[in-house]
């Protein structure tokens, strides 16, 4: 069997533990033949296919992004998306695929495996919002690298006595805001699942500079103030219909500086949360869930994506993962806001 693996959407520390799990043990113990399709869904349209074998993901698993390269490709918004996609397959002999991906990636695999193509999904996003998991690898490392930005963040707000809005990524789920802010022990944190009251961010603000205490503000980049509109700088779109997010954290700072008459600066960590060699966790977690999609592959076991839950992976259909976004319990957000202010 001759076995496709893409890559899609924003790159994830942790994609290449997976390409190497997958490609190993299917070649070693199932005897499979590998090709990566480039740059995601892209690739599949383009018919650009690379060879994928031992060698070429030797050395791979603590390296951060994809050697399969990535995009935000809709093949859908594409003429004859699906059967151009089709057509490279049978081009080049891919009897099935293993597509990772976070949720714009799994809706296209989704649909086309509703459509015939044989393929299993592995879930991959540094927000965490893929439904049917318990955890997605990414996540882990950027968690580690936002709560360490926000340690960092804590020395220079005292020093200067002003507040820091440290903006994280999170369009729809507020995972590593919560996370990370927890963990930095950041005083206010903001998510896209509970809209805010800018003046209760303020009074939480003034109440640390009473006490002489330099406040640090944690923002979900898609994070909603109750009165108003998502807050973006550039209102394009991606083939998902997707803005670019962006902006929360310079408009919060400047409400901040206007409303208390104190200093405000904004930190966006951006894409240095996507960046460089994944975590522990998140090496041991891609690595498991390669080497159960590939059984998946090898038992037929197609329009499925393999999930946590617990300690154990399982195998979920794919249509009841992409069904809604995982998002943060209201009640579990409340848990955290006696350390508010």
């Amino acid at each position: 069997m001759k076995v496709g693996v893409l890559t899609g959407g924003g790159d994830c520390p942790g994609l290449n533990a997976v390409i190497r799990s997958v490609v190993r043990k299917g070649t070693q113990e199932y005897d499979f033949e590998f090709v990566g399709l480039r740059d995601g869904w892209l690739g599949a349209l383009r018919g650009t296919v690379v060879p994928l074998g031992i060698p070429e993901v030797r050395g791979i698993l603590p390296r951060g992004g994809t050697i399969l390269g990535s995009s935000r490709t809709n093949p859908f918004k594409h003429e004859d998306g699906a059967k151009r996609i089709r057509d490279t397959l049978a081009a080049h002999e891919v009897d099935a695929l293993v597509v990772i991906g976070g949720e714009d990636t799994l809706g296209v695999a989704t649909e086309l495996s509703r459509q015939g193509v044989r393929l299993v999904g592995v879930p991959k996003t540094i927000d965490n919002d893929v439904s049917g998991t318990d955890c997605t690898f990414g996540f882990d490392t950027a968690v580690g690298i936002a709560t360490e930005a926000i340690d960092r963040l804590h020395t220079t707000a005292e020093s200067h006595m002003r507040t820091l809005v440290v903006e994280v990524m999170g369009r729809h789920s507020g995972w590593i805001a919560l996370r990370a802010g927890v963990a930095g022990g950041a005083n206010v944190i903001l998510i896209p699942e509970r809209p805010f009251d800018i003046d209760q961010v303020c009074a939480w603000v003034q109440s640390r500079f009473k006490i002489n205490y330099a406040p640090i503000v944690v923002a979900a980049e898609g994070a909603l103030p109750k009165e108003g509109q998502m807050i973006v700088k550039d209102r394009t779109l991606d083939e998902f219909g997707h803005v670019r997010l962006s902006g929360i954290g310079e408009w919060l700072a400047q409400e901040i500086g206007e409303r208390t008459g104190t200093d405000a600066r904004t930190t966006v960590l951006g894409h240095v949360q996507r960046g460089g060699t994944p975590s522990a966790f998140d090496r041991w977690l891609a690595t498991r869930f390669g080497l159960h999609a590939v059984d998946a592959v090898n038992d037929g076991d197609f329009g499925k994506m393999v999930a946590l839950r617990g300690t154990e992976i399982i195998r979920i259909p794919l249509a009841d993962a992409t069904a809604h976004t995982k998002l943060v319990d209201p009640s579990l957000y409340d848990e955290f806001q006696v350390f508010f202010g």
